[in-house]
């Protein structure tokens, strides 16, 4: 059997769910882009996107909801500057396309003299990190609700103080195609699965929470046995250890951070301040400090969208450009920032391959992928040995963020209190208070057991969420305001 280049199957793909069935051709995008380039802007594209989702949930030893949902349409888009023209219609057809380009086409009044350019058709590069599989129907309906009451089974038999289980999956088949008016084609065809597991114990009228879960750009045969048995565990033993957990302390100590998950303090912290467009507008504490010293020596920061089967991770972004490895922080020093191409173009640098969208509805904006701090010499067991008083934290909850100055506040859903080496006993209502740029110079111990998280993020901006991943090793911070009850 001769199978087709990945690159040229995904976009047979997307034309035969995005073009043939209403009947459109290539010849329907350049004559829509054409539109839009009688009037003189500095970029244009067109973007279809085909997305069928689907949801089950379990609670109280039923499977309570489900849903199926299948949504399509296409975005136009116009730049010129710094100004964008935007439209976007659910009905795709040769009509509305013509239409849509007509009115973003009028954010420059200057029409082109002459004869127009015809651009050279041209497919983008893009990678091969997943299979294009549709994971819906990697698993029928009848296995998907048996395992979420295998879920439901496993973690009552794990205590008898579980007093309730709520299990979630959720899977997504998403394809897009993107035209821009260089004459370049690119698509990617993108499956996206998850499991979610939540436990609430009960113990002496004391009730709390544990949770886990995974998942990425596969099928449902990921969540083999082992592996849900795994998130069992961890989202059981997370409430059990929270029974125990007495008021946290307050004031400023020295903060061990676990490895994978407890990344998101990074991210948010750290990350959303070296995206393009806030350090074109000047508007980010990293701003206009490319090669200087913004951390420790011994960090590095990367986003990387070329990971494999990874669920932050990209063939091409929603620009059509390929994803990236990118050094953000080298050794503590500022390297570069994240890039979509309008911000890139105005600030004279390359797209990083950093464009996205949430959907078709939205404009493409400079957005993280997997971002994630490299690996130390230091075991994590070394790390926490350390700590004469404070805190180690190895999960987090929600936070929020300042860009501008770079100051965060972010709960710690599951920490310990250490003191001379040794863990005491877990606390609860830890919050950690600082600035991202400062957290970064007073990273004093990087572990050598960087993990990635296990598939669970969702990133929020300008009203557009993205799935995303996050990692870091063991890390020691040293002075870090700690927000507590005690």
């Amino acid at each position: 059997m001769i199978s087709r280049e990945p690159t040229l199957e995904r976009l047979s793909v997307a034309k035969s769910l995005l073009l043939t069935p209403f009947g459109l051709d290539e010849s329907h995008l350049a004559r829509a882009l054409a539109e839009i380039k009688a009037h003189k802007v500095d970029e244009a594209d067109l973007y279809f996107q085909y997305t069928r989702s689907e949801g089950w949930s379990l609670e109280e030893g039923i499977v309570k909801t489900g849903s199926f949902s299948i949504d399509q349409g296409v975005g136009v888009r116009a730049v010129s500057g710094e100004k964008t023209a935007f439209a976007y219609s659910d009905d795709i057809s040769a009509a509305s396309l013509l239409d849509a380009a007509r009115t973003v086409r009028s954010i420059s009044t200057v029409a082109q003299t002459g004869r127009l350019k015809v651009a050279t058709k041209k497919i983008a590069s893009s990678r091969s990190l997943y299979n294009g599989l549709d994971p819906i129907a990697s698993l029928d309906s009848t296995a998907k609700v048996k395992l979420l009451e295998k879920v439901e089974q496993l973690a009552r038999a794990k205590d008898p103080r579980v007093a309730q289980v709520m299990a979630g999956l959720a899977a997504e088949y998403d394809v897009v195609l993107v035209a821009r008016a260089d004459g370049t084609l690119a698509a990617d065809v993108r499956p996206l699965v998850r499991l979610s597991v939540t436990v609430i114990t009960e113990h002496k009228g004391r009730r709390e929470v544990g949770s886990a879960g995974g998942g990425g750009r596969f099928g449902f045969a990921y969540f083999d046995d082992a592996l849900i048995g795994q998130y069992v565990d961890e989202a059981v033993s997370a409430a059990l250890t929270n029974l125990e957990a007495r008021p946290a302390p307050a004031g400023e100590m020295t903060v061990v951070l676990g490895s994978g998950w407890p990344g998101i303090l990074l991210h948010e912290a750290i990350g959303h301040g070296l995206e393009g467009d806030f350090n074109r507008k000047g508007s980010s504490a990293f701003s206009g400090r490319i090669g200087q010293r913004v951390a420790a020596k011994g960090v590095t920061v990367l986003d990387d969208g070329t990971i494999t089967d990874r669920r932050g991770s990209l063939n091409v972004d929603d620009e059509g450009n390929a994803s990236g490895r990118n050094v953000l922080i080298e050794d503590g020093i500022l390297k570069g920032y994240i890039q979509d191409a309008m911000n890139a173009r105005l600030m004279g640098v390359k797209p990083t391959g950093n464009g996205r969208r949430e959907s078709y509805a939205h404009v493409p904006i400079p957005r993280m992928t997997n971002t994630y701090m490299l690996g130390g010499d230091k075991s994590p067991e070394e790390i926490v040995a350390s700590i004469k008083k404070g805190l180690y934290a190895t999960n987090f909850g929600g936070g929020q963020v300042d860009i501008t100055s770079g100051k965060f506040v972010f709960s710690a859903s599951q920490a310990y209190w250490v003191e001379n080496g040794k863990i005491q006993y877990p606390v609860k209502g830890a919050t950690l208070v600082g600035s991202g740029p400062e957290v970064l110079k007073r990273v004093s111990m990087i572990g050598s057991d960087m993990k990635l998280d296990s598939g669970v993020g969702t990133c929020g901006k300008e009203g557009q969420s993205v799935p995303v991943g996050v990692g870091q090793p063991t890390l020691r911070i040293d002075g870090l305001t700690v927000g507590g009850t005690a």
